[in-house]
């Protein structure tokens, strides 16, 4: 390629290239690229070897120290450079000294070389730049610590947490408290008395303690950011066994492998700062106690987010709205039937709205309100089912709830025909469902603030209360067969039944609540008191009671950051049921925490 030239003089000392070479392009890659910069600034001066480093040799220990250049190429590079610099300082004075007189007066040690037009210096520069570029980039040396475009959109987080529990029962505690949740994961439980004189349904224990239990749970996330709007993730966490509520894995066990199992998957689209959607398997979405929601519960289904700030203002509001489905009843059932049921859905239908207000530096507010429609989850009485005949199961066998803990007033579902060849001695395996419905209003506000010489404060409190509660509903639905919440004098009627609607929390930190650098610190203290029916059973804190409703008590903590992203801390819970047998548990639980 030819390009338009003028002469212009310049002195021998300050070029760095040997004839022939333009604007000091070097034989090896990295010189061409740094001759190709030169060109572009238009630069030709730089200080000899004598007075100091050239311009390529500068250029060269840049690239080096920003790591764009290996160390060892660098160094031969550097050595070269040297030493053409040198030889073509030592030719340009010979030029000089043999050039005619002709063209303007030459200093002694100048040179005349071409002068380049800026538009042909340009297109030098992009066609070394392209050619050096694609070869960078075949062979890997151009940016040796630079890392796919790709993998800055992929994030890794986790946490671990090793802990040791214990649990004290009362000794006045009852020792008839029925594991509902086995019962229906069974093949049902035989409640007639003829045909099943001995064998009991499973029972929890309520007075054995249980000291120094090692536990761990380990979570791993990846988090990738598709584009501006779409964003996914998948998190695997550790867990016994597969509880919605906990991802706590209970060690022993022989040294056996422990299970992983998928606790996240979701994707979200955000059309714009305040909405976005999101769907599949996620965290919770609303903004929640542990009374009512585990903070290990992921939700299934769709939920959508809003989030706006109020102009010239320091309130934010926020809202959420959830379509959750809880279960989907079998399509083969019954399984041993050419005719097939009709299949059941489960739902939870979720709205809240709620607000932000930072009231000056110190004190912010929060406060949301929530409602929550559990669809189609009560328990329903079964058509008449002739088990004795050979029946597949009955046909609301599929009411029962799928997971449970403890504390919800419970009905029988089957409505067993009776074997006209022996009536009395008929088998009644029975399963057990909830006999409340449950729409829940629930309250959430949170005060933080300072305190003592600027310490944190923070108050938390929740109030849930279950609208469709009304015991005499219940009753009916269950056609009187309710089978707990008595108050233990014996009879089963609705003068001795006892249960209720209404669950509050109160939780007050001290310290730094949201702990994140060494020597952070905060203590709390709480009450929750929950009535049997006030919410489901299935959804909450795994470790206040053990779970569940029907459930008062106080609980301690202290938490300290031994360490960035590290801590140690330790709870103590000591609760008691509210209605029916006396059951008191307390709890103790050290442990540390990491995350990353």
């Amino acid at each position: 390629m030819k390009f338009p030239t003028h002469h212009l003089a310049v002195r021998g000392n300050d070029l760095n290239a040997a004839p022939g070479r333009p604007c000091g392009a070097a034989r090896l890659p990295m010189l061409a690229l740094a001759a190709a910069m030169l060109c572009a600034t238009g630069a030709v001066h730089a200080q000899s070897a004598a007075t100091g480093d050239s311009a390529m040799v500068k250029l060269i220990r840049g690239l080096i120290e920003t790591g764009a250049l290996k160390k060892d190429v660098g160094e031969a590079l550097l050595a070269q450079a040297q030493t053409e610099a040198m030889a073509a300082a030592q030719q340009a004075r010979q030029v000089a000294a043999a050039a005619p007189a002709a063209g303007p007066k030459l200093e002694p040690g100048d040179v005349r070389v071409p002068y380049i037009s800026a538009s042909v210096r340009d297109q030098i520069r992009d066609e070394v730049k392209g050619e050096i570029m694609a070869q960078a980039k075949s062979e890997g040396w151009a940016a040796p610590n630079e890392t796919p475009e790709w993998t800055k959109r992929i994030r890794i987080e986790g946490d671990m947490r090793v802990r040791g529990e214990s649990r004290f029962y009362s000794g006045r505690n009852t020792d008839s408290l029925i594991d509902w949740r086995s019962l229906n994961a069974g093949s049902a439980y035989d409640i007639n008395k003829n045909s099943n004189p001995i064998q009991l349904p499973p029972l929890l224990n309520a007075q054995q303690d249980r000291a120094n239990q090692m536990r761990v749970r380990a979570r791993l996330g990846v988090i990738a950011d598709v584009s501006e709007s779409v964003q996914a993730g998948v998190r695997l966490a550790t867990g016994s066994d597969d509880s919605p509520v906990s991802t706590t894995q209970t060690l022993g066990g022989g040294m056996s492998k422990k299970n992983i199992w998928l606790d996240q998957a979701w994707i979200t689209y955000r059309f714009n700062d305040m909405v976005s959607v999101t769907g599949g398997r996620m965290g919770n979405p609303f903004y929640s106690t542990d009374m009512l929601f585990s903070s290990d519960l992921n939700l299934d289904g769709v939920a959508a987010k809003f989030s706006k700030p109020l102009a010239n203002t320091d309130i934010s509001l926020f809202g959420t709205l959830g379509i959750i489905p809880l279960e989907y009843s079998s399509d083969n059932n019954p399984s041993r039937s050419q005719s097939k049921m009709s299949s059941q859905t489960k739902w939870l239908l979720g709205a809240q709205v709620g607000a932000d207000w930072k009231l000056n530096p110190e004190n912010k507010l929060r406060g949301a309100l929530a409602y929550y429609d559990f669809k189609n989850i009560e328990g329903r009485v079964s058509s008449s089912c002739q088990l004795y005949a050979g029946a597949d199961g009955c046909d609301t066998d599929w009411s029962r709830p799928a997971f449970m803990q403890k504390g919800n007033t419970l009905m029988l579902l089957r409505n067993i025909a009776l074997d006209p060849s022996g009536p009395a001695s008929t088998p009644m395996p029975q399963y057990v469902g909830l006999a409340s419905k449950f729409q829940l209003l629930d309250i959430n506000a949170r005060w933080d603030t300072r305190v003592a010489g600027g310490y944190g404060l923070r108050l938390d409190g929740n109030y849930i209360r279950n609208l469709a509660y009304d015991q005499a509903e219940m009753f009916r639905r269950a056609n009187g067969n309710i089978v707990n919440n008595f108050n233990g004098s014996g009879g089963t009627t609705v003068t001795e039944f006892q249960s209720g609607a209404n669950a509050y929390m109160l939780q007050a930190t001290f310290g730094r609540p949201d702990m994140s650098v060494r020597g952070d610190w905060n203590v709390l203290a709480g009450y929750k008191r929950i009535e049997p029916d006030a919410l489901p059973d299935g959804y909450n804190d795994s470790t206040f009671h053990q779970g569940g409703t029907n459930a008062r008590g106080y609980y301690l903590g202290a938490n300290y950051m031994v360490d960035k992203n590290t801590y140690v801390g330790g709870r103590w819970f000591a609760t008691r049921s509210v209605y029916g047998p006396p059951v008191s548990i307390d709890t103790l639980q050290l442990e540390l925490n990491t995350r990353f």
